[in-house]
């Protein structure tokens, strides 16, 4: 079986992938670099913005070292849109193994598995924990092993999941292939602990500014709940749409989208108390341009990949600084100008 290509090759092969596979034709900073470090066969943690192109060094990467790669993504609406994004390119077949497929269907992606006719698995980090899925994937045993918004692994991020720590022995006993690690929001503290709960070895750590020069930061200061409630309605009538609107409680996310539909702004909620089948309504229909704004808790979180949401506020302040950058940098995607609001009462 062929290996990567030579060193000397290796700029010139990157970058005809990044173009023919995935039509980018320049990389940005930080992107060959990591493709670069995990042909080397080095593990590999990238810290780059929200819209970046982090996907695309998983991808480019994937194309050039012979095998498939495992995907760890932690939402089955993220990983429905990376296959789709993965479709829509050419570095290779897509599928995501997940809760929602039917017996069938998961047969069938195992069988194109084995038969070697898929170059990208996608999987949460809890099905790691379904035997079937676990021996499937262990038996065919990947190439490359992909952990997607890798800050879940940290007790210190905003959207911790327990299954992320057991992805360590997990990489062990799939033969050990290179690790990338892709996140947006990671300190110095965050990065350390991510490299160490992973196991990584010797990793090339690839850290890009966080500035979004589209973005538009404000904090507005209120003295009371409804003078605060009141500006909200304000931003939210001014900008253009599609917006979201942040708050801390269920009560609060159905409250807020009843005074806007008061104010006539097409408004829907979503918070972790709905059903899996009212959360995904309500998130298909935002997606699809059938509300002007969604008022929600954080339960709104890393499968939201519009790229012309115009306006993100939090109503209520974010739990920590990464949360806030995290949900913030769900806005302007597209890269055109776009407004991030955190209004502030004097009883916050």
């Amino acid at each position: 079986m062929p290996g990567p290509p030579p060193p000397r090759h290796r700029h010139d092969r990157v970058r005809e992938v990044a173009s023919a596979g995935l039509g980018i034709d320049e990389l940005r900073p930080g992107q060959e670099q990591a493709v670069a470090a995990l042909l080397e066969g080095r593990d590999t943690l990238l810290v780059m913005p929200t819209g970046s192109g982090k996907s695309a060094v998983y991808q480019i990467a994937a194309e050039l070292i012979p095998g498939w790669t495992v995907v760890v993504s932690p939402l089955i609406a993220l990983q429905q849109d990376q296959v789709s994004s993965i479709e829509d390119s050419d570095v290779g077949p897509a599928e995501a193994a997940n809760s929602a497929m039917g017996l069938g269907r998961r047969r069938q992606l195992f069988e194109r598995l084995r038969q070697g006719d898929l170059e990208f698995v996608l999987v949460a980090p809890e099905q790691l924990s379904n035997g079937e899925t676990w021996n499937e994937l262990r038996t065919a045993a990947p190439s490359l092993f992909v952990v997607d918004e890798a800050h879940c692994i940290s007790e210190w991020g905003h959207d911790f999941r327990p299954d992320y720590l057991r992805l360590a022995p997990v990489i062990e006993e799939l033969g050990r292939p290179p690790v990338l690690a892709l996140t947006a929001t990671a300190s110095p503290v965050v990065r350390e602990e991510i490299v160490e709960r992973l196991r990584l070895k010797d990793p090339a750590v690839v850290v890009r500014g966080f500035d979004r020069s589209n973005l538009r930061l404000e904090v507005e200061s209120h003295r009371e709940e409804g003078d605060k409630r009141r500006a909200l309605v304000d931003h939210v009538r001014r900008l253009p749409a599609p917006g979201i609107v942040y708050v801390a409680t269920r009560a609060t996310a159905e409250d807020l989208a009843g005074k806007l539909w008061q104010e006539g702004v097409e408004a829907v909620y979503y918070h972790g108390a709905m059903s899996r089948t009212e959360r995904e309504e309500a998130q298909a229909a935002f997606m699809d341009d059938r509300f002007d704004v969604v008022v929600a808790t954080t339960a709104f979180g890393m499968g939201i990949d519009k790229p012309d949401v115009r306006l993100v506020a939090h109503y209520n302040m974010p739990g920590t600084l990464e949360a806030y950058y995290q949900e913030g940098g769900r806005a302007g995607r597209d890269g055109k100008p776009a407004d991030c609001v955190l209004l502030h009462a004097y009883a916050d």
